[in-house]
């Protein structure tokens, strides 16, 4: 089976000016496309960024820890931000992607191409 989604893990020339955590990712494929569900907890909308430029699929969130008062005495909490990026297939039809972001589960919306859809053909 061909995979029409591969994980890219360089960042822009190969390097990262910023640290990130590479959030987890379930791909599921049916007749239509594909479901992208990517885990970034503490992320909410107004920091969700996800962007496609030259077969690329980039999503980043960011976020920002809560305040603590007092003293902190142990965190295993990253302060970092969430980075993945994707190659996508030529197969998907990039003018209609689409996201949600709902309890810091992203999910994405690839849909195939219709030339690339199985169809049937009518015998005259």
């Amino acid at each position: 089976m061909d995979t029409l989604v591969r994980e890219n893990r360089n960042g822009v020339n190969g390097h990262q000016a910023e640290q990130f955590v590479a959030p987890v990712a379930s791909l599921t494929e049916n007749g239509e496309g594909y479901q992208l569900q990517i885990e970034m907890p503490g992320v909410n909308k107004e920091g969700l960024e996800i962007s496609v430029e030259n077969n690329e699929l980039t999503i980043m969130g960011r976020r920002s820890l809560p305040q603590i008062d007092g003293t902190l005495v142990h965190r295993e909490m990253r302060p970092a931000n969430y980075r993945r990026a994707f190659e996508l297939d030529p197969s998907i039809d990039m003018a209609k992607i689409s996201a949600k972001i709902d309890q810091g589960v992203v999910t994405l919306m690839l849909p195939k191409a219709e030339q690339v859809k199985p169809r049937k053909i009518t015998v005259s």
